[in-house]
């Protein structure tokens, strides 16, 4: 029988040792990755507050009376000092250059950021090409979206959706789409800002003047309940009116030009916080003078 020297023995086990050591740690690194995937970073989300208007339609309720209105809405508004104020649409009732030009003076005396969102009476009732190039000209971008504070304020077109002009409400749908889904990718919660309502009462409820077409709205609520969609904020009704849908709030607010419903003039404060989502509240205006009683 030949004899293996102890030495070798020896070597052989220390090798075999390190071997299986080598092979453990391997595995145990291995199952440690797939028990833990990489997760994806959350965007940090602080709390903020901003103003949506709705309707100041300068000439609506009588031209030097909006004026007023609107002035007054700024100085209350920069007092206030929240993030930023929206304005869902019909910015003035005639688009002319002088109504339009007294709209951007007046907005001009805000303090804080205005996104600016166009109606029905600022790219008119069915747009063509030349009335979407004046509202560019003359007040800014008619679609667009801005970041803040881990949020995406998403401020869309619906005169594209309720009136489709051709080139034009494809390149708006392709972007709103787009849009979205960048948003809902990397977590960002997202506020719509729009003129028209997608309804007023009920998702099926029949197309009128006031709300937008049954498929329109249907494809426009499916792409915001996948994609992190949490308020859709709205004007052109004249009329205070809430709603919900899976957890969406869908709110038109108060005027500055003329309310349907009676309501006092003013607007509405939102409050974002992580713990309590969004609220809202009304926020009547100051300053306007007593309307004698009647006798």
């Amino acid at each position: 029988m030949k004899t293996i020297p102890i030495r070798s023995i020896s070597l052989t086990c220390a090798l075999s040792t390190v071997i299986l050591f080598l092979v453990a740690l391997l595995s145990s690194g291995s199952r440690a990755e797939s028990a833990d995937p990489p997760k994806k970073k959350d965007l940090t989300k602080k709390a903020f507050s901003f103003v949506q208007m709705c309707d100041t339609q300068l000439g609506m309720g009588g031209y030097e009376h909006d004026v007023m209105t609107f002035n007054l809405a700024v100085k209350q508004i920069n007092a206030m000092n929240p993030d930023f104020v929206v304005i869902c649409g019909d910015l003035v009732q005639t688009a002319n250059e002088n109504s339009v030009a007294d709209f951007n003076e007046i907005r001009a005396k805000f303090t804080l950021p205005c996104y600016c969102a166009p109606g029905n009476h600022d790219v008119g009732n069915e747009p063509t090409p030349e009335s979407l190039k004046r509202y560019r000209e003359k007040v800014g971008e008619d679609y667009y979206a801005v970041e803040h504070k881990g949020y995406t304020l998403v401020i869309a077109n619906t005169q594209l959706w309720k009136a489709p002009v051709e080139g034009e409400s494809e390149a708006h749908d392709a972007w709103f789409r787009k849009t979205l889904e960048a948003a809902g990718a990397k977590g960002s919660p997202v506020i719509v800002v729009v003129h028209y309502p997608l309804f007023l009462k009920t998702l099926d409820e029949k197309e009128s003047y006031y709300n937008l077409p049954l498929e329109k709205r249907k494809e426009i609520l499916a792409l915001c309940e996948k994609n992190g969609v949490v308020a859709f904020l709205a004007g052109h009704t004249h009329k205070q009116i809430t709603n919900e849908y899976k957890g969406i709030q869908l709110v038109n607010g108060e005027t500055t030009s003329k309310n349907f419903d009676k309501r006092p003039m003013g607007f509405r404060l939102w409050n974002v916080a992580d713990e309590n989502g969004l609220r809202h509240q009304f926020v009547p205006l100051k300053g306007m003078p007593e309307v004698p009683a009647e006798e």
